[in-house]
């Protein structure tokens, strides 16, 4: 990685921070070529602070510190893309982003989260822990009982109950991947392989 420090009169280059899981812009900052190397050897991001006119770890008085998964140059070789993941709230006013946008993954995502919580859990406090407690015989069946009453809603014209059932099943399949030892990712992977392929 060859960052043109030069550029730029202050010797500083933009980092946009993204969320590694979600995608969404977190913030902006700026770095040297010190900031940079302190970011690499702790895998937590820190700007040079124009404004306090030292180098700054983000979250180093809040403890909302950004670990970085991944840095990126862009193809001027003038800007960073580093992508990290939040540990609290990212904009000093307390938003996850200094946008004040809401920094949330994918519904499906957090719901697999919520059922993956759910695995070990006691039967007697959620129907999935109790699903999953029944084995994994149990959950495969719901499954197929759940398609099965997507396929007979899918005859008729009756959107709700079409996409009642749609939703069932979907849940349904988590819980089954879940037991399985497998994410949704697994299944998007392959779909993405098979995609390429077209």
């Amino acid at each position: 990685m060859n960052a043109d420090f030069s550029k730029y009169k202050d010797g500083l280059i933009p980092a946009i921070i993204q969320d590694v899981n979600t995608g969404k812009v977190l913030m902006l900052g700026f770095m040297n070529e010190d900031s940079l190397e302190k970011t690499k050897k702790e895998n937590r991001v820190t700007f040079f602070s124009r404004s306090k006119n030292r180098l700054w770890t983000k979250g180093e008085e809040s403890g909302n510190f950004l670990e970085v998964k991944e840095i990126l140059l862009d193809c001027d070789q003038d800007t960073f893309l580093i992508k990290a993941i939040p540990v609290g709230p990212v904009c000093h006013k307390g938003t996850d982003t200094c946008w004040g946008e809401e920094n949330k993954e994918n519904f499906i995502f957090e719901l697999e989260k919520i059922v993956q919580s759910r695995k070990n859990a006691d039967p007697e406090s959620s129907y999935t822990a109790k699903l999953f407690s029944q084995g994994i015989n149990k959950v495969a069946q719901k499954v197929g009982e759940e398609a099965i009453e997507v396929v007979i809603e899918a005859k008729d014209d009756n959107k709700e109950l079409f996409l009642n059932e749609s939703a069932d099943l979907l849940f349904h399949y988590l819980v089954l991947l879940t037991a399985k030892g497998f994410e949704l990712k697994d299944v998007v992977e392959i779909l993405e392989k098979r995609h390429s392929k077209i």
